[in-house]
């Protein structure tokens, strides 16, 4: 019977767990101390070895609610985060709710500008859905 229990309410935990605006604020806060003490390389390290969860993978709405704890610990950093921070925390949350995510990085010539986004099975989730015809694809981790 606990078995049951726990099964049931696994999933629930989980994407409360990933999903909440507190653990963002601090995976916002950590990706600026990993960039400010260890660069950008040290960030897409990060990123790029951070393990998916082998439990059962988050449906729609529990990626949205990840993204949207983001957003709302967003509104409450004190320095605005940007693309690469918020990208960063996203696929690495997603992954702890056991989403293949990976963080995009793309660029586009005129005007000169980088960006970086999450996408799941290629669909962008914490951006416009056109960003991927804007920006050239530099790397995916």
């Amino acid at each position: 019977m606990s078995s049951q229990l726990e099964t049931a309410v696994a999933p629930v935990v989980r994407h409360s767990l990933a999903a909440s605006p507190v653990l963002a604020f601090f995976g916002l806060a950590a990706a600026d101390v990993i960039i400010k003490f260890g660069g950008f390389h040290r960030l897409y390290d990060t990123v790029r070895r951070w393990p998916v969860s082998k439990k059962k993978s988050a449906n729609a709405e529990q990626i949205s609610a990840v993204i949207a704890g983001i957003d709302r610990a967003g509104r409450y950093y004190p320095k605005h985060a940007l693309c690469l921070q918020r990208s960063a925390v996203g696929t690495c949350l997603l992954r702890m709710a056991g989403v293949q995510a990976q963080m995009v990085m793309g660029c586009r010539k005129i005007p000169f500008r980088g960006h970086a986004w999450v996408e799941v099975n290629g669909e962008v989730v914490n951006d416009k859905p056109n960003v991927q015809n804007q920006y050239r694809v530099l790397d995916r981790c």
